[in-house]
């Protein structure tokens, strides 16, 4: 068994991540999995990708709980990068423009980052394109002049008004040719895409798993735990039900 576990779905293909990093990867995380994996000691947990809605998302409290046990936890790029914003002042290592951009207050909402994607199976592909690589891919474009800024930003606007699980250049492009946006710099963009869209979540993913290779190669000591970790009824309850041996 591998001493560092990163939970990854979408985000990054499976093995691209097993280039970066030797590591144990699980599925994308849910409440309880932390807890569980305490239990077995790991030397560092990295995380990605989780899961929502419609399953109860990782606890901020069982981050802490591994923090305070002495485990390095980072966070990046989806879930990752939201948790990592909450909880890098307790300890919770956050790497990455998107973990960035919500620690600073740029990035609010939790659907900038939200997906809809496949089965594991088929290694969780990518149904719906994130708005934080949305928002990247257009400020390139803008920059390389290939939309106007007015342009650029209408698109943006576009993109975010979209459901998430609706959320896609395709769509969104089709909106702006109804709306009336010019047709060349719509055209051109389409071109451009191809070979200009980039990946913020993708780019954020890798550079989490070189930050946690470095630390480990260095063998540097885990941040240290800046709260009192509060053992509540709630919590041993949670304790009980994710692993008995975590106790």
């Amino acid at each position: 068994m591998n001493d560092v576990c990163v939970f990854l779905g979408p985000t990054l293909p499976r093995d691209e991540a097993e280039r970066e990093l030797n590591a144990r990867f699980l599925p994308p995380v849910t409440q309880g999995d932390v807890i569980r994996l305490c239990a077995e000691k790991p030397k560092a947990i990295g995380i990605i990708d989780g899961f929502f809605e419609c399953v109860p998302s990782v606890w901020h409290k069982e981050i802490l709980f591994a923090i305070q046990a002495g485990i390095p936890v980072f966070g990046a790029s989806s879930m990752g990068a939201l948790r990592a914003a909450e909880l890098h002042s307790f300890g919770m290592i956050g790497v990455g423009a998107i973990f960035e951009a919500y620690r600073d207050g740029r990035l609010e909402d939790d659907d900038e980052v939200a997906v809809v994607h496949g089965p594991a199976e088929l290694g969780y592909p990518a149904l719906s394109e994130a708005m934080v690589n949305i928002r990247r891919t257009l400020a390139d474009a803008m920059a390389e002049r290939v939309l106007s800024p007015s342009t650029g930003l209408r698109l943006e606007s576009i993109a975010k008004e979209l459901p998430y699980r609706d959320r896609g250049f395709g769509r969104a492009l089709r909106l702006a040719a109804d709306i009336g946006l010019p047709g060349d710099e719509l055209t051109d963009f389409k071109t451009w895409l191809p070979t200009g869209r980039f990946d913020q979540k993708r780019d954020d993913a890798r550079q989490m798993l070189r930050v946690m290779r470095r630390h480990l190669g260095r063998a540097d000591p885990a941040p240290e735990a800046r709260f009192h970790f509060e053992r509540t009824s709630l919590w041993d309850r949670a304790l009980r039900e994710a692993s008995p041996l975590a106790m």
